[in-house]
């Protein structure tokens, strides 16, 4: 099942010297990571800049994520097991089929 992560990003925070200028716009390269936990404030991702300088690669901090669709839409009480599942029920009926 996918899943969404619903982010956020600091514009203001967007190193413009590593924007990368293409025929069709101008992009930024950025890096998510998933946490293990949910931070203080419920996010579980982070997102940083990601460019290169010299033969090394940086980034720094420019966002973050919380969970979106997919996350917790099935709860365990949702999921019957089919040995309690109700049984269809026979009835006598005169439809030849």
């Amino acid at each position: 099942m996918s899943k969404l992560i619903k982010a956020s990003i600091d514009v203001k925070k967007i190193k413009k010297e590593y924007l990368i200028v293409g025929k069709k716009g101008t992009y930024v390269n950025i890096d998510i990571w998933i946490n293990d936990e949910d931070d203080q404030y419920g996010n579980i991702a982070g997102i940083k800049q990601s460019y290169k300088v010299g033969d090394d690669f940086e980034s720094h901090y420019i966002g973050n994520g919380k969970k979106g669709f997919g996350f917790d839409d099935v709860q365990q009480a949702d999921v019957i097991p089919a040995e309690s599942a109700p049984a269809e029920q026979e009835t006598d009926s005169d439809l030849p089929f």
